[in-house]
Order: C-alpha cells, then sequence, then structure tokens
C-alpha cells in the first residue's frame, strides 16, 4: 500500500509540473485530489486495515495530499503571472479604503453652534432623563398639559422620563448661575409620537436663552434673521407668525421657505412652501420666578429648533427618519 501510495505521489509530481493551463492542473486536482481520486478512495478504507497499517497509511495520505495541494498552488501562481490568469496584476488600480467621517446630524449640529458661537452664545449640556419640574413645571407647563400624557411622553421607572426638549438644561443654568446669561442647549430629545417624513420620536434640538435687564423681542427677532441669513444665505424667505409656548410670553414661530421645493410644495412643507424651523418669545416671568429670578429685575428670550429640519434642508433629504435608519449606501452619499 505505501509502495503505490508513493507512485501516486511521483505520477501527481510529473502532472502537475506538466501542466500547461489552469485547466489541466484541475484535471490532475481532480484526479489526484477528488472525491473520487485514489487517494481518497484509501483514506475512505482505513477503517479496515490493521491498527499499525492504518496509522502509517494515514500518515503517508496525508502527507501526499498536502504536497500535491501545495505544488498545485505554486503552478497555479506561475501560470497566471504567464498567461495573464487569475495571477496579481500590478497595473491595476488600488482599492481606496472606506473612510468614516461625521454623520450629517452632527456636522449640522457643529455648523449651528459655530454660527451661535458667533453671536456670543456659550454650550450647556444636560441630562437625557429628567424630572418633571425641570422638564414641566419650572416651564410653567399646566398640570393638565397634554405634553405631559403617556402618549406624548416616554415615562421611565421612578418617576423620570426622556427629556421632550433641551429646554430643562435653560432651567438648570439659571439655577446655579445669576444673569447674564447667553446660551445654547443642542442634544438628543424624545417624544411618543408616530415617526413620518418630517416627525421622529428620536431627534436633536438646539435651544438657546438670554437673561439680562432689558432684554427686547427685538433683539431676539435680530439674533434670528441674522443666524438664518448666516445658514441660508440673505436671499432665505422668513416668516415670523404669533404662537403659544406656556414658557415664553409673547411668542412667535419662525418658518422659512422650503429649501427642498424652494416654496413650491412637496411632503416636506407638506405642500405649504414653508417649514416651521423654530418657536421663539419672551421668557414668562413665572419662568424667572422658578428658578428665583426676580422678573421686575430682569427679562429674556429663548428659542428652540429642530436640527434634523435644518439637516433635511441643508441636504435636500426629503425624509427625516433616515438618518437613523444607519444605512450606509445613504449616508455616503452625504
Amino acid at each position: 500500500m505505501i509502495d503505490r501510495l508513493e507512485k501516486l505521489r511521483s505520477e501527481g509530481r510529473e502532472q502537475i509540473e506538466s501542466a500547461a493551463s489552469e485547466k489541466e492542473l484541475e484535471d490532475v486536482r481532480v484526479a489526484f485530489l477528488g472525491r473520487k481520486s485514489e487517494l481518497n478512495l484509501v483514506a475512505r478504507g482505513l477503517g479496515k486495515l490493521p491498527p499499525d497499517e492504518r496509522r502509517l497509511v494515514g500518515k503517508a495520505v496525508n502527507r501526499i495530499k498536502e504536497e500535491l495541494t501545495t505544488l498545485l498552488g505554486e503552478a497555479r501562481e506561475r501560470l497566471g503571472g504567464k498567461t495573464g490568469g487569475p495571477g496579481l496584476d500590478l497595473t491595476l488600480p488600488g482599492r481606496v479604503p472606506w473612510v468614516g467621517r461625521k454623520h450629517p446630524l452632527t456636522r449640522t449640529l457643529e455648523r449651528l453652534e459655530g454660527i451661535f458661537k458667533g453671536l456670543g452664545f456659550e454650550v450647556a449640556l444636560g441630562p437625557h432623563v429628567e424630572d418633571d419640574f425641570h422638564n414641566f413645571e419650572a416651564l410653567n407647563f399646566p398640570k393638565d398639559h397634554p405634553a405631559r400624557d403617556a402618549h406624548d411622553t416616554f415615562y421611565v421607572e421612578g418617576g423620570g422620563l426622556l427629556r421632550t426638549h433641551t429646554s430643562p438644561v435653560q432651567i438648570r443654568v439659571m439655577q446655579t448661575r445669576k444673569p447674564p446669561i447667553r446660551i445654547i442647549a443642542p442634544g438628543r430629545v424624545f417624544r411618543n409620537e408616530t415617526p413620518d417624513a418630517s416627525h421622529g420620536s428620536e431627534f436633536f434640538q438646539l435651544e438657546g436663552l438670554y437673561v439680562d435687564k432689558d432684554v427686547r423681542f427685538g433683539e431676539l427677532k435680530g439674533v434670528l434673521i441674522k443666524f438664518l441669513r448666516e445658514l441660508y444665505g440673505d436671499d432665505v424667505g422668513v416668516r415670523l407668525r404669533p404662537g403659544f409656548f406656556p414658557f415664553t410670553e409673547p411668542s412667535a414661530e419662525v418658518d422659512v421657505e422650503c429649501r427642498i421645493c424652494r416654496g413650491k410644495g412637496c411632503s416636506v412643507c407638506k405642500q405649504t412652501g414653508w417649514v416651521e424651523l423654530l418657536g421663539a418669545g419672551m421668557v414668562d416671568p413665572r419662568v424667572f420666578r422658578a428658578v428665583g429670578y426676580d422678573p421686575d429685575e430682569v427679562s429674556g428670550y429663548a428659542f428652540g429648533l429642530g436640527v434634523d429640519r435644518i439637516c433635511m434642508m441643508m441636504t435636500g433629504v426629503d425624509d427625516i427618519r433616515l438618518f437613523l435608519q444607519n444605512d450606509l449606501r445613504f449616508l455616503r452619499q452625504l
């Protein structure tokens, strides 16, 4: 048996060395290493041999298989280099590796922060899990306000909740500092809403607060117009509409011309040509009293905007849900 195996090894080496093409090499492989080859037939019959002979024959079979497999690999490389087959072609261009970069929402948030920092604002941060006082009570939300209901807010065990806006950061800052205060509070917020093309249950907000003596609504309007022109250009269409927010009085809602359809109407602007970008107003005196400020001594304004919607208009994306689906095919386009 050993002599026969050695003869197979010699025949295999000779045929591999004399092969002149990939096809001939494949024929040699099938003949000597294929499922029906003599080597495999010997391997399958090892169980019928006496123990001592089984050990010797098994070692010989494995050694010959390894040797012939190695020779086949070397022959393929040799033939590939000569015939232009699957060998290494040094004339082909290299593959450029994928390089990671910041998410479009992160880039948008950093741009917004940069604009407001240029206007004299500093960044303040706060926790994602809040309590009722900072998220609702101190911001003048009535006890029966719909925003407090479970169908609008995500509550957690122990009486806490996932913040529905970044306004609690403003409360925390005013509790620990005295005026003047000029801050922006960027971050992730959560609302129990049914997602659609322009709404999500998890998104980013950026809110601002300025508190000092004799702050007026005209200053708020000037800051917001300057901000929007820095963001979209001097030709951007802007309109202010009367609004209502529990923590500001008077209040306004600020719309910009939809940058997706350029005012013609689309699913993002709900066919109106305008997108509600932010809410703003003068801080309600009740909010000042909740943090220990005297509303007769100070005044201020606050505003809040959705980072995701701004990112949509800057990138031309018409569905806010795409940003959080982690689809690399989508993200690589932005």
